[in-house]
């Protein structure tokens, strides 16, 4: 199965983020292997910026980026998901961006404790939570 791991997972598990650590963490850990995970390039300056604005020194957070980067593929963002994006009904570009990369990387998911945000996203988004229990029981 392919994923995205929105922004606010990963932010979950690598500033240990409660009450949302646990479902994140478990998510994260089934990358490689179980799943394929999936985040976009510009996930990774977000990751790096919101991670030193929250004091987290510029090498710890590379060496999160690099475990990130080994362990989850890194989706280009093209011209066509900016268009795609801009065009959309998604209130939050970012999000928007990562709903049509995701399309056109055919994803099964969006893994997100934002639902909301991806209101009319062409790939469906899913909680950590829900993710989980339905991922377990099939």
């Amino acid at each position: 199965m392919k994923v995205l791991i929105d922004t606010n997972i990963i932010l979950d598990v690598f500033m240990k983020r409660e009450p949302h650590f646990e479902f994140s963490d478990e998510v994260l850990r089934l990358c490689p292997g179980q799943l394929t995970g999936h985040i976009t390039t510009n996930q990774t300056t977000d990751i790096f910026f919101v991670m030193r604005r929250f004091g987290k020194t510029s090498e710890f957070v590379k060496e999160i980026l690099k475990k990130l980067t080994d362990n989850l593929k890194v989706m280009d963002v093209t011209v066509t998901d900016v268009k795609n994006a801009l065009d959309s009904s998604i209130n939050d570009y970012e999000d928007a961006l990562l709903a049509f990369g995701s399309k056109r990387y055919k994803l099964d998911y969006i893994i997100t404790r934002n639902l909301d945000d991806f209101i009319g996203s062409p790939v469906p988004a899913i909680s950590p939570q829900a993710f989980l229990e339905q991922f377990y029981s099939a």
